[in-house]
């Protein structure tokens, strides 16, 4: 059996610079993968990544081709190769980078417990050996997420339902998407196909659209999708789904009256979510909790229920966002080798951005939140139209607004929709983080024209 200082499971984001780390100090590392389509996480090869980049190329089919499907269609097939050709090109660079490291060794298989320092390495089909052991000192489990399936007739039977690891890999553009889910994967699909000259419609059971996001902010992003020929339908409980000589049928009713409506599509993207994968990790044979939600259960350190055996990235539940896992894996090394204060509690309000066409982006509390908890609170807003770079990028739709606390000056939280707004949030979450006052961001000195300098307007009311 073959022993080694760390077991990583899964070539996530986190974990594989985890990895590199750990071999830079000498640690003999393990990294096992079960795809090496999948070689990088999800974010190179089925999230951010292409998704971000098939959103830029939509953007673009819309200023030149409006209205025009037939055209718009041919750059979709274009777009769709480079997007390929990129991801290869990151997917290669993320090997090549694990394994010119001599500490660290790469197995293509799937990975079981057998029990609390040892995993079973199931080789993909056609190796010679089929499995074997190793032995960890220290074990990370960073096997991200997979699309949630929800429980709908005829779901899994036709053979005109995607996912959004699957979507992108159809090279025909549907004349008309249709999607459930309103969530940031919804959305930003929509905007995507949207762009390209898709008709969209989305169908959402519940009965508020992001209801998380700041109401004002989420009431201009739906009209600004509605102006893109995105329909949101919102209290549609989809029932069962069944295909038809030219696509699918929707069958939903909606939940506010009751009426049952017919929905007819070329295409089907299911966007109800993402859960943890955790699929023949025999997690029981050594002793790691889930919980309800079906996610490794953390400390505030990462540590499992098993003190050596730490769990980073999606696969433990909560926000799943990249950037977090690549924190997390900066929180494990803190409690390798720094001073152990590091913690996933210190990290918070994390920003968060759904990449539509204008993007939107939030920090902190909305203005329904702060009134709830009972905060002195002074509102701001400012058009997108009224910075003068928004004109000249051509992208004038979107308001953005921010809260201050009027006893404290402090920024409560900030929502943005408007173009730029994920670089942008970047500039508020630093000035909450380092405890600035509002007027940090009214009296800082943007370089012109930017997008940034609205950020002087916004703060001008405090």
């Amino acid at each position: 059996m073959k022993r080694y200082d760390a077991i990583i499971i899964g070539f996530g984001k986190g974990g594989k610079l985890l990895a590199a780390e750990l071999a830079n100090r000498n640690w003999k590392v393990a990294v096992i993968e079960r795809s090496p389509e999948m070689y990088g996480g999800t974010c190179i090869n089925v999230g951010c990544i292409p998704t971000k980049t098939m959103i830029h190329e939509a953007e673009f089919a819309e200023r030149i081709y409006q209205d025009d499907y037939i055209k718009q269609s041919k750059l979709y097939s274009l777009a769709l190769k480079r997007k390929d050709k990129l991801v290869t090109f990151l997917r290669e660079k993320n090997v090549e980078n694990l394994t010119g490291n001599p500490n660290i060794t790469l197995y293509d298989g799937t990975a079981s417990f057998v029990c609390e320092d040892t995993v079973k390495v199931t080789l993909t089909p056609g190796k010679d050996e089929e499995s074997f052991e190793l032995e960890g000192k220290e074990i990370f489990i960073n096997t991200g997420s997979t699309p949630i399936l929800p429980d709908i007739d005829g779901l899994r039977d036709s053979k005109y339902v995607y996912t959004s690891d699957t979507l992108l890999h159809a090279d025909v553009l549907p004349q008309h998407l249709l999607i459930i889910g309103s969530g940031a994967i919804g959305l930003e699909f929509a905007t995507m196909y949207a762009g390209f000259g898709s008709k969209v419609t989305i169908l959402e059971a519940g009965k508020r659209f992001l209801p998380k996001a700041d109401r004002e902010i989420a009431e201009y992003m739906q009209e600004s999708l509605k102006r893109k020929n995105i329909e949101i339908r919102l209290n549609a409980r989809v029932q069962s789904l069944h295909d038809t000589a030219d696509g699918i049928t929707a069958a939903y009713t909606d939940a506010s009256d009751g009426t049952p409506y017919f929905l007819e599509g070329d295409a089907l993207l299911i966007a109800t979510g993402r859960k943890p994968m955790m699929d023949d990790l025999h997690l029981e044979k050594a002793r790691v909790q889930i919980n309800a939600q079906g996610a490794i259960v953390v400390n505030e350190q990462l540590r499992t229920t098993v003190p050596h055996i730490w769990a980073l990235g999606d696969v433990r539940g909560g926000e799943m966002y990249d950037y977090l896992s690549i924190d997390d894996s900066r929180i494990i090394l803190n409690h390798l080798f720094g001073n152990k204060e590091r913690s996933i509690d210190d990290r918070n309000p994390v920003p968060y951005a759904i990449f539509t066409d204008p993007p939107m982006a939030h920090i902190g509390l909305t203005e329904e939140d702060a009134v709830k908890r009972g905060y002195p609170i002074k509102i701001s807003r400012l058009p997108a139209s009224a910075i003068p770079r928004a004109r000249t990028l051509q992208n004038m739709d979107g308001m953005l607004k921010a809260i201050v606390n009027t006893d404290t000056e402090k920024i409560l939280g900030c929502s943005l929709f408007c173009i730029n707004a994920p670089e942008l949030i970047n500039l508020v979450a630093f000035a909450i983080k380092t405890g600035q006052k509002s007027s940090a961001l009214r009296n800082f000195i943007f370089t012109h024209p930017s997008m940034s300098e609205g950020l002087n307007g916004l703060f001008k009311a405090f």
